[in-house]
């Protein structure tokens, strides 16, 4: 696998997955970082033209480095900032706490509230928590016990470096904020408008839409991995947008032989950390997605992660879809009546049933793939997403 860096030379643009139309539900919120398929797509089109049509290559990322060619990746969901209350701050109320932390002593991890668990800890029960002891369907994910002059400040800022990530793999505890980063992005607001034609006025109706760009930090940058060679610099469109992006071929970063090695689970690992975006079938046979799949519900102990753990990627909106046959060729008043005589069908959002990286699951025992967070089944599409290593898991340690 040949690593490659993507430097945006422009702003950057990729709407979620909602369905999206000028007038009602006119603001396109952006995705980011972009899915693997997205990154993908950009740097194959690098290749000549018939290595593009191979369905053999393989492709790892994207990830974060800086100017210091440091790999930054997500910041697992479960990691907490605890902190020592001064003497005048004895009377923290437990939820006054931020989202992110910038300053505090040593990070620890949210728990499932399991008896078994608890007790081979040697922890003592947390009273606010004891009613919600149990494993069906999960057991619930709850801060650790602390001493009266700890406090939880929040959690750590949502990018660590590998080098962090390994440490928390080892069951290590981290203690230095340098070692966590807040979004290297800013976002910037698109808004436009339709004038009536010979008029000074914005049209009353789907006029007007806003989307939202991002734009990298100086000196950052998207990495990733592929088995195809690209040997010198070269400029490639990233996304949808005609925005382009600076490819060049960069060394390994320093650090991914060492997270290599957590690819592997044992008896030792038990805890998974999803490192690329996953998809996890809460129903079998249906294209009905969750945070963990189906299949694991007897042997996951718990899971944390910033998705509902039930029917993630189900839309409240109900979309009209026409039956008309696709060698058809109707014109726009055909095909207007023909999507009024549809009833709403029930709808989907695709890029909503991922599962975000930093997401963590806890085992009783090991699954019988611990590769990959994918569908058992699905044919050509689940050969891409393989290819393309979609949910790649990395086994850590639980606690030291």
């Amino acid at each position: 696998m040949q690593w490659y860096s993507m430097t945006p030379l422009d702003i950057l643009l990729f709407r979620e997955a909602k369905p999206f139309t000028p007038g009602e539900g006119s603001w396109a919120e952006g995705l980011f970082p972009p899915l693997p398929s997205t990154v993908f797509q950009a740097l194959r089109s690098a290749l000549p033209e018939y290595q593009q049509r191979q369905r053999d290559l393989e492709f790892l990322g994207p990830f974060l480095m800086d100017e210091e060619q440091t790999l930054w990746l997500p910041t697992p969901k479960d990691l907490l900032c605890i902190g020592h209350k001064a003497s005048n701050q004895q009377d923290i109320p437990e939820d006054n706490y931020e989202d992110t932390a910038e300053s505090w002593e040593y990070t620890d991890r949210l728990i499932p509230n399991t008896a078994d668990v608890l007790q081979s800890n040697n922890t003592p029960l947390n009273q606010s928590w004891q009613y919600l002891i149990g494993s069906q369907p999960l057991a619930v994910m709850v801060p650790p016990p602390l001493n009266e002059n700890q406090f939880i400040s929040g959690r750590p800022n949502p990018w660590m470096k590998a080098e962090a990530l390994v440490k928390y793999l080892q069951g290590q505890p981290l203690s230095d904020p340098n070692e966590f980063h807040d979004d290297p992005w800013d976002v910037q607001v698109l808004p436009h408008i339709q004038m009536n034609e010979g008029e000074r006025q914005v049209k009353s109706e789907q006029g007007y839409f806003t989307e939202v760009a991002t734009r990298l930090h100086p000196g950052w940058q998207l990495v990733m991995a592929c088995n195809a060679q690209i040997e010198e610099k070269t400029v490639v469109r990233l996304g949808g947008e005609s925005h382009r992006a600076l490819l060049q071929p960069i060394a390994p970063p320093s650090m991914w032989d060492e997270l290599e090695s957590f690819a592997t689970a044992d008896s030792d690992r038990k805890c998974a950390y999803l490192l690329t975006p996953g998809l996890a079938q809460k129903v079998p046979d249906e294209p009905i997605y969750s945070i963990y799949p189906y299949y694991w519900e007897s042997i996951l102990q718990g899971c944390i992660s910033e998705r509902p753990v039930m029917w993630g990627g189900v839309s409240q909106i109900e979309r009209k879809v026409s039956k008309t046959s696709r060698d058809e060729k109707p014109n726009d008043q055909q095909a207007t009546e023909a999507l009024q005589k549809q009833d709403p069908e029930f709808a989907l959002l695709p890029q909503r049933g991922f599962v975000p990286p930093g997401s963590i699951y806890h085992f009783n025992e090991l699954p019988d793939e611990t590769n990959l967070l994918l569908p058992p089944q699905g044919g050509v599409w689940l050969e891409t997403f393989q290819k393309l290593n979609y949910g790649k898991l990395l086994w850590g340690e639980k606690t030291l």
